[in-house]
């Protein structure tokens, strides 16, 4: 029997502990007054009410509010941007079915934003925090660690030059405005360069 006290890794089916010791939470099953792993993972016990939780190891994403993700810019309009959202920033695999998600434009900037189109245009990818998850999921890039982390040159579809409100096309020398991530400040330790 593994000691849940002591998180460590467990197979499906590894005894946890029993029933007079534990609640079984997510990721476990009981039977018979036995607790076990129900996937492979890392054991936790929440001491408020002594659940016993298998976190796995390689588990699907799941979008939360307070979540950092990355997303892209899929439509501009007036008052909302729309976007799909890609991954969390801390992870690498994709949220599956690749969930549609919005930034209001008093959602856009910490300050008064007067049009979303100056601050993103269609295929850019920003990070944005989780306001709210359900029913639909709303984004916010208000502080400056968040905002537009990867953009186009709308002239020649260029990479541009991250560094600041105004980008710059190195190919064309294009200049653009975004509501640009702060480098070095992205949030969840990302370097501020998006998804791979």
């Amino acid at each position: 029997m593994s000691d849940p006290e002591n998180p460590k890794l467990v197979l499906p089916g590894d005894l946890l502990g029993t029933a007079e010791e534990f609640v079984p939470g997510r990721g476990t099953y009981e039977d018979n007054g036995k607790i076990y792993a129900a996937l492979l993972g890392r054991t936790s016990v929440d001491s408020h009410d002594r659940a016993i939780r298998v976190e796995a190891l390689h588990a699907i994403p799941h979008i939360e509010d307070g979540d950092d993700v990355y997303a892209r810019v899929d439509e501009v309009k007036s008052a909302m941007v729309v976007v799909t959202v890609l991954t969390l920033s801390n992870g690498r695999r994709a949220v599956p079915g690749a969930p549609e998600g919005t930034i209001h434009i008093s959602k856009a900037k910490d300050e008064y934003t007067e049009s979303l189109s100056s601050e993103f245009s269609p295929g850019d990818v920003v990070i944005a925090k989780v306001i709210q998850s359900q029913p639909t999921i709303k984004l916010t890039t208000g502080p400056s660690n968040l905002g537009v982390v990867s953009a186009r040159c709308q002239s020649c579809h260029g990479l541009l030059t991250m560094g600041g409100r105004e980008l710059v096309c190195p190919r064309c020398g294009h200049r653009e405005h975004r509501k640009a991530a702060r480098l070095g400040e992205a949030a969840g330790g990302t370097d501020g360069r998006g998804p791979d």
